[in-house]
């Protein structure tokens, strides 16, 4: 067998999201057959600009072969796209326009994957919003299996999206609440779906010692670990945590650890130590009385899901479906949706409160349940056999392998502005934890 993975940007030292998430399962599924990344000579999520070499080069074993991005993304063009589409009547035409200036379009990228399609089983596109996943789905849909990384914001609810999620062959989702989330925006419940989510390299043995000598940290700490972004819900968390110091002079310090592109509070509790090796980021964790995760947007939260095979608890922002759903199925975690709501678990999850023991042994159950790497490769692997035994009649399959999705109506039908914002789409998408599939996760 053979596999295509086919992904925004990727590297070994590009870490986090949906790329982190194509590596791993790129480096793991080599193990069972032969695996091709490609990708764009992209490093950067924003600008898409091409820094990297075009060509095949190998990362940590795995063949990897880059194309250049046509074009770079332009903030102001972008935002007034989104605005178009997110917030106003618009047209389908509208959203190719989006599509496209959100990136990274590598019309060569999408030629090649079509091309070589024959010699692929299946071809793994993550995430579904962008250029290449849309375009690669609807040339080969009878061989692509979408890693949607979907969260819930406005992207769900454009139209463009309905078809290919409706049209490919499967789905590897990231949580019970993504799926829900997908299946009611797209109404594509007859497509072979599981919730599979990602694993992660947590070491046997970490030295959290270590980490407080090397950076001076003598007193108990929670721990922020991401992009430290007011997307990533952080404005809230410092304002949270500011009122929170002032109120318990001998509470805990907040420990920071990733890039900033917002600006980070000088206070004396509050320690922002940048981005961190794998070593120091696990010790780190392990040297934490909690791990905080403050965001209102994922589709899976591959950091708690570390600090749970470590044995660490979880302080989640309530207010995000998927951290609120698996603080309640891994019962290994609180969930705040206020300040008040913060202050009560963050004291209840301090290493000499009542839960953290109980919650950080729950946690590393949970994780090895659910998230340990032989539970993820082994639905890989079902998945792939599933849709083998299971192949589209040959009538239905176009020459290059794959099936038929719906089609783009025509030119006057695709630039007439009927759509409704998708906005107002996705409030009508229902939303909270999909507790009726606790045991699916």
């Amino acid at each position: 067998m053979k596999l295509a993975v086919v992904v925004q940007r990727y590297g070994a030292d590009i870490n986090g999201g949906a790329e982190q998430h194509a590596r791993y399962i790129a480096e793991r599924l080599s193990r069972h057959t032969t695996v091709e990344v490609v990708t764009t000579c992209a490093r950067d999520y924003v600008t898409w600009k091409n820094e990297l070499t075009p060509g095949v080069e190998q990362v940590n074993g795995v063949s990897v072969r880059r194309f250049p991005v046509a074009h770079e993304r332009t903030p102001d063009d972008f935002g007034r796209r989104s605005n178009r589409v997110f917030n106003h009547r618009h047209s389908i035409a509208d959203e190719l326009k989006w599509l496209d200036s959100e990136g990274p379009a590598s019309r060569a990228l999408v030629d090649y994957v079509e091309s070589a399609a024959a010699n692929f089983d299946f071809v793994l596109l993550f995430s579904y919003r962008y250029y290449h996943a849309w375009h690669v789905a609807r040339r080969i849909p009878g061989k692509a299996i979408i890693v949607p990384t979907a969260e819930r914001d406005e992207a769900i609810g454009l139209s463009i999206f309905g078809p290919v999620l409706r049209g490919v062959r499967a789905l590897m989702y990231n949580s019970p609440e993504e799926r829900a989330m997908i299946q009611a925006a797209t109404g594509n419940d007859a497509v072979p779906g599981v919730v599979v989510g990602v694993g992660s390299d947590v070491p046997a043995h970490t030295e959290p010692e270590r980490f407080r000598r090397k950076f001076r940290m003598n007193r108990p700490f929670a721990i922020y670990i991401g992009r430290i972004d007011a997307n990533k819900g952080c404005g809230e968390l410092f304002s949270h945590f500011q009122r929170y110091a002032a109120a318990f002079p001998k509470g805990l310090d907040l420990v920071l650890v990733g890039s900033a592109i917002m600006d980070v509070p000088k206070h004396p509790r509050i320690h922002h130590l940048g981005f961190l090796d794998d070593r120091d980021k696990f010790d780190a964790l392990a040297a934490a009385d909690l791990l905080i995760m403050p965001s209102y947007y994922e589709s899976l939260s591959m950091v708690a899901l570390e600090a749970w095979a470590l044995g660490r608890p979880v302080l989640a922002n309530g207010r995000c479906d998927v951290l609120k759903g698996q603080s309640i199925r891994s019962n290994a975690a609180l969930y705040y949706e206020s300040y008040e709501e913060f202050v009560e678990a963050l004291y209840s999850l301090e290493s000499n409160g009542p839960l953290n023991a109980r919650l950080g042994r729950n946690g590393r159950e949970y994780f090895r349940q659910n998230y340990a790497w032989p539970v993820i490769e082994r639905k890989y692997l079902e998945m792939f056999d599933r849709l083998k035994r299971d192949r589209p009649p040959e009538k239905e399959l176009r020459p290059e392998g794959g099936s038929h999705l719906e089609p783009l109506p025509g030119w006057f039908a695709r630039h007439k502005r009927n759509l409704r914002p998708s906005r107002e789409v996705l409030a009508r998408i229902p939303h909270g934890p999909a507790l009726d599939t606790r045991r699916s996760a």
